[in-house]
């Protein structure tokens, strides 16, 4: 069994309060910056998200702006963050903001909770942070610090077991200062008691309070289950170029990279006597085929693996859209083609 979380909160703020990080979204305790770094921060890391973050308030520094924006704005300051329903999630829950709390944020964890795209970890962060309720924020860090401290092993990713953790970190959240003490834990789980290797427990503040330090486990916690292996989808896609414009299209709104812009592409790894064939579908003829590339994307569940065709066309291109070279910038188009993209560009002299 797990050992109760020791008083951990005096010497965690203690070393917060010389260590902390210096973020652009810490010290205004403003609900709506929080929340939008909070989730940009959902599986990115902090100095990637930190621009992002930096062109999004500049375009969009409320509640009311970004409930009003318009969706391919939205995708475009999202670009390269991925999990785009995120984007949309924010998109909604502020317009739910705007028509049912007057534009105000709400103040209580329970509220929070209630907005679209707002989970446990999300609603504790705003609501211990900005409004100061004493509530914890769980996510992989604090899983991870709790479950050496405690000697856990337990799998984290199971629902029952991360209540329970849950608990543990109520039972030792000090009241007075929540935000801050959360903030501690992601800091100490960003910095020290880190993942994926040895944790630097030599500079950990919580060390003598360690169960996991003392019996000599913390590199094999936390348990968490094998997740299974991903699927490999195999596509052939193409860089349709016509009178230095170049073909796009738009995925359809549900699913992965939903309502996005991406380049034409078919099941398979088609070789060139047999890619011609989509491209008549489309009513395209090639004149050019001009190089030929691969790439290779990662998503959480699938990896892709693609086969590029560099073509030069005439034709409509039914179904697609021919952007124009000085308007290419203005299409979201998800990191998932960024090879892709970065040798258009260079083509197309856009950048070197």
């Amino acid at each position: 069994m797990p050992l109760p979380l020791p008083p951990i909160a005096p010497p965690l703020l203690a070393w917060y309060d010389t260590h902390k990080r210096t973020l652009p979204w810490r010290g205004a305790q403003d609900p709506y910056k929080i929340w939008v770094s909070e989730i940009m921060l959902q599986q990115t890391r902090v100095a990637a998200v930190i621009p992002y973050y930096h062109r999004w308030m500049e375009a969009l520094p409320d509640v009311a702006a970004l409930s009003a924006v318009e969706e391919d704005q939205l995708m475009k300051l999202w670009e390269g963050l991925g999990y785009y329903s995120r984007a949309r999630n924010l998109q909604k829950a502020a317009k739910v903001i705007m028509d049912d709390f007057g534009g105000l944020f709400p103040r209580t964890y329970e509220t929070l909770l209630t907005l679209p795209g707002v989970g446990d970890y999300t609603a504790g962060a705003v609501a211990s942070i900005a409004f100061h309720q004493p509530v914890p924020a769980v996510d992989g860090n604090v899983l991870r610090i709790a479950a050496r401290l405690s000697a856990l092993r337990d799998d984290v990713m199971d629902p029952a077991v991360r209540k329970r953790v849950r608990a543990m970190i109520c039972a030792v959240l000090p009241p007075e200062r929540p935000g801050a003490f959360n903030q501690a834990l992601m800091d100490l789980g960003a910095t020290v008691c880190l993942p994926h290797g040895a944790p630097l427990c030599a500079q950990c503040p919580l060390s003598e309070l360690c169960a996991a330090r003392a019996d000599g486990t913390a590199e094999e916690l936390p348990v968490r289950k094998k997740k299974p292996p991903r699927r490999v989808e195999e596509l052939t896609v193409y860089l349709i170029l016509s009178q230095n414009r170049v073909a796009l299209r738009r995925r359809e709104a549900g699913g992965l990279l939903g309502g996005l812009w991406e380049f034409p592409h078919v099941p398979g790894t088609l070789d060139e006597a047999e890619a011609g064939a989509p491209l008549a579908a489309w009513g395209l003829r090639p004149i050019d085929w001009q190089r030929r590339m691969t790439a290779k994307h990662i998503f959480t569940h699938v990896e892709w693996r693609m086969t590029g065709y560099f073509v030069e066309v005439q034709g409509t291109g039914e179904g697609l859209t021919f952007a124009e070279k000085g308007e290419l910038a203005r299409y979201a188009i998800p990191s998932a083609f960024g090879k892709f993209l970065g040798e258009i560009e260079a083509k197309l002299g856009i950048r070197s």
